[in-house]
Order: structure tokens, then sequence, then C-alpha cells
């Protein structure tokens, strides 16, 4: 074993995540009983990646993985890479479906990084830190790496930052579509500007919707989770879920667009509420109640 590396293999487990949860746009994120889990070891020379499940087959097999790219940013910042890595991905997140995927593969290949080092390691700051300026945007890997609610945001020298607090009161339902987006198309369909009208808008249910998930008093969720900055403007990508997005609304659920899409989540306050979402949305997609992960991404 080369000196400065840990002997044997590590092993991360990352939870899916829903960004933006209506109004929250790039900042507000939620972290999902689904997970990703990744064992690395470093080993004497080469690189080998085995992936089961969600993109086996599909992902890259080499530096240009995204976990993979990860580890060596991470790696960087450490001071030293190592002779080779043998990494072995279980992916259980779906992919390209606005549920995290790419966050919990960078918060998987920073933190195993950081977990395969001896000696001076990344502080949690420094973590989150570097898997935002990786993924381009903090709401995802905040959410990720600290598990909850969190409330993330930039400063004026564009590091991230973030808090978490736990939710109360409401349990998620996902509907997952066949149809996958990209986060990158989902983007340039924004305006480079908004109106006042709408930025405050956002302003009061971002504040609301923090309000209802952390107190329990959950009355005001649908309004909470209205939005002008962002759905709106994606709509005419992914015509599927926004239609799907505004039955749900209209049966008075708080629905929103996952991330960028094209899945479609659900804060429901009651069983019933989760029986009318399964009503409403009918067969045509693939439904999940995956509670929430309280924890974050952790060394297993």
């Amino acid at each position: 074993m080369s000196r400065g590396f840990r002997d044997g293999p590590v092993t991360v487990r990352a939870p899916a995540t829903s960004a933006n949860l209506g109004p929250g746009f790039d900042t507000l994120g939620l972290a999902l009983g689904i997970h990703d889990q990744v064992s690395a070891e470093v080993v004497d020379h080469g690189l080998s990646i085995d992936v089961e499940g969600e993109g086996a087959g599909d992902v890259p097999g080499d530096e240009s993985h995204l976990v993979i790219r990860a580890m060596r940013a991470a790696f960087d910042q450490l001071g030293a890479q190592p002779p080779g890595l043998r990494v072995t991905c279980a992916n259980r997140i779906p992919h390209g479906r606005g549920l995290g995927s790419s966050a919990a593969a960078i918060v998987c290949g920073v933190v195993l990084a950081n977990s395969l080092t001896s000696g001076r390691a990344l502080e949690p700051a420094q973590e989150l830190e570097l898997a935002a300026a990786l993924e381009g945007h903090p709401d995802n890997v905040a959410a990720c790496l600290l598990g909850g609610l969190t409330i993330a945001w930039s400063d004026s020298d564009a590091r991230a930052h973030a808090t978490r607090v736990e939710p109360k009161g409401v349990a998620p339902v996902v509907f997952i579509p066949a149809v996958t987006s990209s986060t990158n198309a989902a983007r340039q369909a924004l305006p480079e500007t908004v109106a006042h009208t709408d930025a405050v808008f956002n302003a009061a249910r971002s504040a609301l919707l923090v309000t209802a998930l952390t107190t329990g008093a959950t009355s005001s969720l649908w309004d909470a989770t209205d939005d002008r900055l962002h759905q709106s403007y994606r709509a005419a990508g992914m015509p599927a879920s926004s239609e799907l997005m505004t039955r749900l609304r209209d049966a008075g659920l708080a629905a929103a667009i996952s991330g960028a899409g094209p899945t479609v989540l659900v804060l429901s306050r009651s069983q019933s509420e989760v029986e009318t979402a399964l009503q409403v949305a009918g067969d045509a997609w693939k439904s999940a109640s995956p509670g929430f992960d309280l924890t974050g991404a952790r060394v297993l």
C-alpha cells in the first residue's frame, strides 16, 4: 500500500435528493430514502470501475466517470493522487430524472477520497464547497451530504454554505416517468431576468415553505410550493410532467417538479393525500414513497 492512503476498501452510501421544491430554486433540497452505494480501494496501479444497477452499461468506465472525477478533485485538494483505484458502484437513484443522481455520484467521490486519505482530511464545509463547485449549484449536494431539508447559498466569493433542519408533518411521494431530461437543457430554458414581482412571489413562498416543513404547520403547504421562476419556463420540455403537476395541484396537493425534472414530487400530509396522488397519476408513472433520509451521506 502506498504511503498516505488507508488499507482496504471504504464504502459510502448517499441519498437521492429533490431540489427546488417549487419556489426554492437552487437553494432548497430534501434528501430522500433512495440510495447509491459506492466502494473504493486504493491499489498498486490502474483504474477499475464496476457499475451495477442504474447506469450499468451506459456510464463511462474510465477517468470521465463522475465518481472518479470527484475523487480526483478531492485527492488534489488533499495533496496526493493514489497509484490506482478499484471502484464498485451499486446505483439505485434513477439517472436523468431530477433526483440528484449526479450529486450523489459527486458526494460519494468526495467522501470516498477523504476517507481513503490518511492524515489531513477535508472538513465538512470543504466537502460541501468542493461538491458544489463540481455540481455547479449547491442545492442537491447540500441535501445529499447533510440529509433532511437543507437551505443552501453561496457567499460573495462563490463558496457554498448550507444549513440543515428536519422536515415535519409531511411524507414525500415521487412520480418517475420513463423519459429522462438534461439539467443543462432545463437551465437553458430559463430567462436571464425575471420580473421583480415574480422574485417577491418566490421569496415569500420559499420562506413560507421552510416554515411549514420545519414546524409541522402544513396548512399553507399548497401555497408554499407554488413557483414563478422556473417551472413554467421548463414546461415545454417536459409536457407530461407539467401536466401531471397541474392536475395534482388542482386536486389540492402540494406538487412540484423535482429538480430539473421530469420527476414530479408531492409533499403529502396524510395517507389520504398519498392515495389521491396515486389516483391522479394513474398507471403511466412509476411511483415511490421513499421517506426522508435524515443522516445524509455516510461511510458504512
